[in-house]
């Protein structure tokens, strides 16, 4: 009976090192997971909303570190040098989604790619550019001059505008 439980706690430390090896390699925090938008967590929550923005999205984790929910956006690509400005725009909108519906400004948010995680300071800096591109982005809708991409078919065809774009591929 005594080698049974020796064997057991072997075990279990063994569980416990290869899960904390697999965390530190994921390029995640060690913070609590409290949302995800994977279908390996079960059903997705409400997506984060802004009405004063009228920004809308759901980051793929959130994770609470020391009582601040930091947003973490997964790409399935490997790492380019620096992140593309429309992947540090897209963490920087979760990071206003997140202050704006937990009211505490995450510090940072997380892009991790399949070899590699940035960090992207959620700056004040960041956070004008980022108000100053959606209402560009609202006016050139509301004056039909959207620009989109027709370079990439398979862009094209999960596009939202697909249905109404006379210039789709």
């Amino acid at each position: 009976m005594l080698e049974l439980a020796a064997l057991m706690f072997v075990i279990a430390l063994a569980a416990l090192w290869l899960s904390g090896r697999q965390r530190k390699s994921s390029g995640l925090p060690a913070g609590r997971i409290i949302s995800s938008d994977t279908s390996r967590w079960g059903k997705v929550e409400k997506p984060l909303y802004d009405p004063i923005s009228g920004l809308t999205g759901k980051p793929d984790y959130l994770i609470e570190e020391n009582g601040v929910f930091i947003p973490v956006e997964v790409k399935s690509s490997r790492a380019p040098n620096l992140p593309h400005d429309s992947h540090i725009y897209q963490v920087a909108a979760y990071c206003l989604l997140v202050e704006r519906t937990y009211t505490k400004r995450p510090p940072y948010g997380l892009l991790r790619y399949r070899d590699k995680t940035f960090s992207i300071d959620f700056t004040r800096v960041l956070q004008h550019e980022l108000e100053d591109m959606l209402e560009a982005m609202r006016n050139q809708e509301k004056r039909g001059e959207a620009e989109r991409s027709h370079q990439e078919p398979a862009r094209c065809a999960r596009c939202g505008y697909r249905s109404i774009c006379n210039q789709r591929l």
